[in-house]
């Protein structure tokens, strides 16, 4: 695990100052680089020693088989699962013919620093070889946002005090051996060596490889070249094999010279393309790439990160830990999605393998909002992508005896690879979340282009699903049973509140945007009579609802289960479903992550503030957070009914999750969902934004300790900047000409922005707060306002 303040706290760099063997793996994730296309872990250049070698192409997968005990219809038949990919990060130095290694000679200083503004991973080491031989060494590495199949190197070694010999070999290798991933041997089979070789093309400073996947039959092909700038002489040479490809240079250094060599490698993939058009692809990735060069390549990192912090950043004065997790937490939600370009956002990113690779719902509920107020560009090229594998959710509806189009739990590519039925059967809340992101992108944007090329027909067949999944009882009231929400320690119930909110809210959306179209709505063969079934199955979802304890409930039944005896849980038994059998879980009150509570949030409209002020009591007494998803929710919450120190312990938690190593399995990938939700939580927690209708609003107020908070927010072209400080709140436009206007709602009351002045409102009084929340027995989230 990551102890506290592993990275010095700095608003714009994560720094590590000295290499920690131990926490090899979970820095690997922290440092790992993305563009959405392509990604790479933060091991160290020489490759040895690792925690977790990781090179990943987004939705580059290979296919494994499902275990199950007992087979059941409708279970997914295979999986899918991430390969690593060729890895160019190889380079590997030789120093008077003794490898530099960390673990051996002397390591005098070793420091790397991820910048947040450059887009760079930096590494500094002084070392003595085993025979007294001292050199620097410094790398910078990058993964181009401008030019999404590029990642650059440098790499520059300066004798200190003796001449040297130095022979430095940069590599491509593929199918390099990874630690065991899974005891299932039939799984570790696919795996080990996933890659084919067909082609391999040396030239003097590099070369090409080509692979392919020997299941899922795709296509890539990696390529290198090499920029050699050394004192006197000095060879270049390249040799090859059908996995591995190396360029080898070799020079005498005096004292104070360096050896200076860019890397610049190139990724391609595809499914249908032939070998010479992948092969011609990176071919010509590399030409652009050694057009701009190195200084070219940084220069335009720099510059497109600059334009992203323009209008992305979010500034906490009072919290520097959270300062900097929250920019962390942007950084790697841009990495995760800014060139995904019609592909998905897994859970872990492209930063590790944490999951298989796949995406879920934490997409378009945590890291979709983000984007889409940020960078709406990603956001509506994931959308893109759902809208793609349509067909074969359209299938799975069909498998499963139903209509419209059942998404799945997990995938890569389209497919249900969930084998726990639980979740990847019952988890139909996905289409709902996803009709969500259909309907705040287009609000946000206005972009009616989008809602009737892409948005319409996720509408559609989502809002169909529900009418076939659901039922009217014999008193009207419409009922959506055997469902699982988002708490999986709840699984398998009728009429789960996030679910059946979640619907009501896609059925009336998919309503109204078939009225706006209705020459699409006709072709999609919406007729009048079923866009009324979707409004009355709508207008009659059922809601539970606990008269006695005056709660509502999470699912039917849900307050009368048997209480979880948390006095009694030993802080070493969670996370509860590596220790209890799910049983035991599903028939009693312990909530694994925010459910009923995050249903307040994005159906805010549902409930009365005194109903989410008793819920949120009701329900955080009972919400173990075993799930990253959950505190930045309950962070959102715990500021709209008032406890504000609650919701700043909960954001840092939220936010610090990788850089703390919170859960223990940032090894695997940093959690994007939870990085995402720190933006959620400072943006609609703190800031109390919302957009409902159609219309932003915000409510901010801020706990004892942030003095003040500042973020932007991109809507229908337009840039809000907003300025919290405890007592008032400026809200200013930073573009649209004198002309622009933005109308919101400030605590409810009405205002118009424009650009020619600021405007600056008090904050009014906070409202009595409800019941006071109080946390499972030991799982209290660490308190900031006391110093951490």
């Amino acid at each position: 695990m990551i102890r506290e303040r592993a990275y010095p706290v700095d608003p714009w760099h994560i720094r590590e100052t000295r290499l920690d063997l131990d926490l090899m793996a979970q820095s690997e994730s922290v440092f790992a680089l993305s563009n959405g296309h392509i990604g790479i872990r933060g091991n160290l250049d020489e490759g040895e020693p690792h925690g977790l070698p990781g090179t990943y192409l987004n939705s580059f997968y290979e296919l494994r088989p499902l275990p199950y005990a007992e087979a059941g219809y409708g279970f997914p038949e295979s999986g899918q699962t991430m390969v690593n990919v060729t890895n160019a990060k190889l380079m590997r130095l030789l120093v008077d013919d003794e490898p530099f290694d960390v673990r051996y000679g002397e390591l005098r200083s070793h420091e790397r620093t991820l910048d947040l503004r450059a887009g760079t991973l930096e590494r500094i080491v002084e070392w003595i070889s085993p025979s007294g031989q001292a050199i620097r060494v410094r790398t910078v590495r990058l993964v181009s946002f401008t030019q999404r199949a590029v990642v650059a190197f440098l790499y520059e070694v300066e004798a200190v005090d003796s001449p040297a010999r130095l022979i430095l070999q940069s590599e491509l290798v593929a199918n390099e051996q990874l630690p065991p991933t899974s005891k299932d041997p039939r799984v570790a089979a696919v795996l080990d060596h996933p890659l084919q070789a067909e082609e391999l093309l040396e030239q003097r400073t590099g070369g090409l490889l080509v692979h392919r996947t020997k299941a899922s039959d795709l296509r890539m092909a990696a390529a290198m070249e090499h920029l050699v700038e050394a004192p006197g002489k000095h060879a270049v040479t390249t040799e090859g094999h059908p996995d591995w490809l190396r360029t080898t240079v070799a020079c005498k250094l005096e004292p104070g010279q360096k050896l200076r060599v860019v890397k610049l490698a190139a990724y391609g993939w595809s499914s249908n393309r032939s070998l010479p058009a992948v092969r011609d692809q990176v071919g010509a990735a590399l030409a652009s790439a050694r057009l701009d060069g190195w200084e070219g390549l940084v220069e335009a990192q720099r510059d497109y990160l600059d334009a992203f912090w323009d209008h992305s950043d979010v500034k906490v004065e009072g919290d520097p830990e959270v300062q900097q997790a929250v920019r962390f937490g942007l950084f790697h939600m841009l990495q995760s999605g800014a060139r995904a370009e019609q592909r998905p956002i897994g859970s872990k990113g492209l930063t590790g393998p944490g999951y298989d690779g796949h995406t879920f719902w934490d997409a378009e509920t945590f890291v979709l909002p983000a984007l889409t107020y940020t960078q709406p560009s990603a956001a509506a090229d994931v959308l893109r992508w759902r809208h793609s594998t349509l067909d074969l959710a359209r299938e799975r509806a069909q498998t499963l005896g139903l209509q419209g189009a059942a998404f799945p739990w997990r995938t890569i590519r389209g497919q249900e690879c969930s084998a726990y039925w639980p979740a990847g059967t019952a988890g139909f809340h996905i289409g709902a979340d996803i009709a969500d992101a259909v309907r705040r992108y287009v609000s946000a944007t206005g972009d009616f282009d989008f809602e009737r090329e892409v948005g319409l027909e996720l509408l559609v067949e989502t809002a169909r699903l529900w009418r076939s999944l659901g039922h009217h009882d014999r008193h009207g009231r419409f009922h959506i049973d055997g469902v699982t929400g988002p708490d999986e320690y709840t699984a398998v119930v009728n009429d789960n509140i996030y679910t059946n909110l979640m619907a009501q809210q896609n059925l009336f959306a998919a309503a109204d945007a078939v009225k706006r179209h209705p020459d699409l709505a006709r072709r999609l063969g919406v007729d009048g009579e079923e866009s009324a079934s979707w409004r009355d199955a709508a207008a009659s979802v059922h809601i539970p609802y606990d008269r006695e304890l005056g709660v509502h409930q999470q699912s039917e039944g849900f307050t009368r289960l048997q209480e979880w005896d948390f006095e009694n849980t030993p802080p070493e038994a969670y996370p509860l479903l590596l220790n209890y059998p799910y049983f035991d879980l599903y028939r009693k009150q312990v909530v694994k992550q925010a459910d009923l509570v995050m249903a307040m949030y994005v159906r805010g409209d549902a409930f009365t503030p005194e109903e989410k002020a008793r819920n949120f009591a009701y329900y955080d007494s009972r919400t173990v957070r075993d799930s990253s998803l959950s505190a930045c929710i309950q962070a959102v919450m715990a500021a709209e009914v008032g406890h504000l120190e609650l919701a700043h312990d909960y954001l840092g938690e939220a936010a610090l999750m990788d850089l703390h190593d919170l859960h223990q399995n940032a090894r695997d990938g940093v959690h994007v969902a939870s990085l995402a939700g720190s933006w959620i939580a400072l943006v609609a927690g703190l800031g109390g934004m919302r957009d409902s209708g159609g219309q932003l609003s915000f409510a901010p107020r801020l706990p004892s300790r942030i003095n003040a908070l500042e973020f932007s927010l991109l809507w229908r072209g337009l840039r809000l900047r907003v300025e919290v400080t405890a007592d008032e709140v400026t809200y200013s436009l930073r573009n649209g000409g004198g002309s622009a206007r933005l109308d919101l709602l400030h605590h409810g009351k009405e205002v118009t922005i424009t650009q020619v002045k600021p405007v600056v409102l008090a904050i009014p009084p906070a409202p009595p707060t409800g019941p006071q929340p109080n946390q499972p027995f030991g799982r209290a989230p660490v308190r900031r306002a006391t110093g951490s």
